[in-house]
């Protein structure tokens, strides 16, 4: 067996199997985690600053691991494992220390390798969104233009590499800047409901607390894996007004809503979004109820997918614990994610800028011409 293949969390057995993302989860998401919280508080304390952190996290990467795409899994897993790196940021990572690393003599075998590495990036967890297009956009950013055929290869390379230094930046930054456009639609009194936990979305709802805000959240306890809990903790910690509500209150509680704010694991090309299950019954009655629906989502989540309903995406499963025994024969649901059309979405909150679901398709032209 390879190394590598050890580290996959993610087989294929005969039964529908968990999904590498949510058998990992626990780690980043638990509601009381000793070992995130150690990592939080070492970052915390040896935080340089917003404008240095890519320095210093670059300062912090493991020495290049010859073989390029042989050694891709372990860099992935280093970028990982800091607290604030979402998965596809650790791929988009892994993939420019490649390059650095690369023995390739020419263009070819340097694309060769990439693409290697980024297909076995991919089939870590083949049922991530996220990490499949960060893997397909850092590939067309860094080799999308012609020229390079033209040049020297040791100038080609330096490019590739500075290219893909750049995307790894502007994908580190890319919270930070959604959280400054998000501001505009917070104001004092408002009552917002989110779903889960997103880490998009508390760095907006920080910023907002920093800015002197006055708003109150209600948090939905996000079964099965009880992320709404941990998202409500860290609310707290910050002196935000929160309530949490068990999953099924969100009609119960709409009328008190002013706006629904939510994350996304993909944005796909109709404009709508695949998420955590329930965000599309949320959806469904903020928009009965004429509530606005705020989606924060990084660019790199932008997905070359067409879903046409709930069961048209790869099925992405996590494990159910109610608590007590299921009867014998009982069929459980273990789908981890659900499909919001974009008729019920008001805007999406991107770094790119604001958009409205309908402009999706453009901005997915224009990141992969």
């Amino acid at each position: 067996m390879e190394p590598d293949a050890a580290q996959n969390p993610n087989p294929s057995p005969v039964r529908p199997p968990i999904s590498a993302y949510y058998q990992t989860r626990a780690e980043h998401h638990a509601v009381v985690s000793s070992d995130w919280l150690a990592h939080a508080a070492a970052a915390a304390a040896a935080s340089p600053g917003a404008d240095a952190a890519p320095a210093a996290a670059a300062a912090d990467a493991p020495p290049p691991s010859p073989g390029g795409a042989g050694g891709v899994i372990e860099e992935f897993n280093f970028w990982r494992r800091k607290p604030e790196a979402a998965e596809a940021v650790a791929a988009i990572m892994a993939l420019a220390a490649v390059i650095r690393s690369s023995r390739a003599t020419t263009m070819m075998e340097l694309e060769i390798e990439l693409k290697k590495a980024s297909d076995k990036l991919k089939s870590w967890d083949a049922t991530s969104i996220s990490l499949s297009a960060a893997c397909d956009l850092f590939m067309r950013f860094v080799t999308r233009t012609s020229h390079l055929e033209h040049e020297k290869f040791d100038a080609a390379k330096s490019r590739l590499i500075e290219r893909g230094e750049k995307f790894g930046e502007i994908s580190l930054k890319a919270r930070k800047t959604i959280a400054m456009l998000s501001q505009d639609f917070i104001y004092d009194g408002c009552t917002m409901l989110v779903h889960g936990y997103s880490r998009v979305v508390l760095e907006i709802l920080k910023l907002a607390a920093s800015n002197r805000k006055l708003f109150r959240v209600l948090c939905t306890e996000g079964r099965p894996d009880r992320t709404g809990l941990r998202m409500s903790n860290e609310l707290a910690a910050l002196g935000i007004p929160v309530k949490v509500l068990i999953d099924s209150a969100v009609a119960y509680s709409m009328d008190e809503v002013d706006m629904v704010f939510v994350g996304a694991d993909g944005v796909v090309e109709s404009g709508g979004i695949i998420n955590m299950m329930g965000t599309y019954q949320i959806a469904l009655v903020a928009h009965s109820m004429n509530k606005p629906v705020y989606v924060a989502a990084e660019s790199y989540k932008f997905a070359r997918l067409y879903p046409l309903d709930q069961k048209d995406m790869t099925p992405a499963h996590q494990p159910i614990d109610f608590g007590v025994p299921v009867p014998t024969g009982v069929e459980v649901e273990t789908s981890a994610r659900d499909y919001t059309p974009p008729q019920y979405l008001t805007l999406l909150l991107t770094d790119l800028g604001v958009l409205t679901p309908s402009v999706v398709s453009d901005e997915l032209i224009q990141l992969y011409l």
